[in-house]
């Protein structure tokens, strides 16, 4: 992704993770948890959550992860790197509910 401007809000926030740890921060601390592009900056990720779930942000924190060793068999090979984002909402705004556990 060499043109990281051009990117739409969709295409910088790639899917919400729905995890237990995730479900928890959501609910106690007003915390998303997204897979976001891996060219994309912090300022690109609050202005999509802003602008998808019409909510304020107050924090945003991204993490780069390496793909891991997968086997199938004789053969391996790794899966691609991603990104992840935790994103905190302002107090008062309203958790946007994208999944039910």
């Amino acid at each position: 992704m060499s043109n990281i401007a051009a990117l739409s809000v969709y295409r910088v926030l790639r899917r919400p993770i729905v995890t237990e740890k995730s479900h928890d921060l959501k609910d106690n601390t007003q915390t998303l948890c997204f897979e976001v592009a891996v060219g994309a900056n912090k300022t690109q990720v609050r202005q999509a959550v802003e602008s998808i779930f019409k909510v304020k942000v107050a924090d945003v924190r991204t993490i780069n992860l390496d793909g891991k060793l997968r086997r199938r068999g004789r053969y391996s090979g790794y899966l691609p790197d991603w990104k992840k984002a935790y994103v905190r909402l302002k107090p008062g705004q309203k958790v946007p509910e994208y999944a039910d556990i």
